[in-house]
């Protein structure tokens, strides 16, 4: 089957390692089943997998990407729930010690096939399409849990930072949904006019004083922005961190947060109960995605050279 792997990582130039073409057949495990890929989109994963991060040599050549939806063998659509718990775990998913996701340890979804144990296929609702439920398993489904899951309401004031990142997007699109006022920063004029298409009530320059302090803010980005996140949040308030696209070693400026009482969250990814209630969060509302580019499988390379250069704006979608 064809698909996109990494065979030798490339820490400093990671596109260099990707390696498009012909992989083995996944052979299907007693409680698993095998999803024909009809749809695949990326994340800053991949990116990190072919760095090699993660990824230790043994469990190469990798296949990458955590994000899919397709047929299963016995006609169902469904949507690939990416997390992979330990066989014994009970309750959440992430907080297992021992979960993965997929193309990490077991192969992942930028291919024609994919397995997975049985428990990690949801649904795809009737109303969506393959496209965009794709977009779903990791980036939406990450910033639905950091909207829905930490205290925040309808009538909160959030910040999102970075606003043309999938998560980010995402949580521009679903803030608004749920009723929160909805700021998001971008460096370019561009991008805070996306920010402003996909539903922000405001979008400013990265790292500008706001008019106001915020009650929570929504941090992908890392250590180029983490500064400006503490500082953006009222007394009390709380910064919900799932990504360090920038890098992941920011000041922690203590003394902002214990005088201010801030609480920093960390936050990853989601369980499969909370996958299908986004998904049908989705369909009812009529929100969707904002896919950037769709492009086959083959053009793998050319949808993470545009997201290794932030020139994507929602999603980058593969079709096999």
């Amino acid at each position: 089957m064809l698909a996109a792997y990494v065979e030798q990582p490339n820490p400093s130039d990671p596109l260099a390692a990707l390696r498009v073409g012909e992989r083995p057949d996944p052979v299907v495990p007693e409680g698993w089943v095998r999803v024909r890929v009809r749809a695949a989109s990326l994340n800053h994963h991949d990116l990190w997998s072919l760095r090699g991060v993660g990824l230790s040599a043994e469990r190469m050549p990798m296949i990458l990407g955590t994000d899919a939806v397709g047929t299963t063998d016995d006609g169902r659509d469904v949507i690939v729930h990416a997390v992979i718990a330990s066989g014994d775990w009970m309750g959440d998913e992430t907080l297992d010690p021992s979960r993965t996701l997929l193309s990490e340890l077991h192969q992942g979804t930028l291919a024609e096939y994919v397995v997975v144990p049985a428990g990690n296929v949801v649904d795809k609702p009737v109303g969506l399409s393959f496209q965009d439920a794709s977009c779903l398993p990791t980036a939406w489904l990450t910033a639905y849990r950091m909207l829905t899951r930490y205290g925040l309401s309808a009538g909160d004031t959030v910040l999102v930072q970075g606003s043309s990142g999938g998560v980010a997007s995402a949580a521009i699109q679903l803030a608004h949904l749920l009723g929160m006022r909805t700021w998001a920063t971008a460096r370019t004029e561009t991008k805070r006019a996306f920010a402003l298409e996909l539903g922000a009530d405001a979008a400013f320059d990265s790292g500008a004083r706001l008019p106001e302090r915020v009650d929570a803010v929504i941090e992908t980005v890392g250590k180029a922005s983490w500064g400006h996140s503490l500082k953006a949040l009222r007394p009390g308030g709380t910064v919900i961190v799932s990504g360090a696209t920038s890098g992941p070693d920011p000041s922690a400026d203590l003394n902002r947060i214990f005088f201010l009482q801030l609480r920093v969250q960390g936050s990853t990814m989601g369980t499969r109960e909370e996958l299908a209630a986004l998904a049908e969060l989705v369909v009812a509302s009529g929100v969707r995605p904002r896919v950037d580019r769709i492009l086959r499988l083959e053009a793998a390379a050319d949808g993470l050279a545009a997201l290794e250069a932030g020139e994507v704006l929602g999603k980058v979608v593969l079709t096999p």
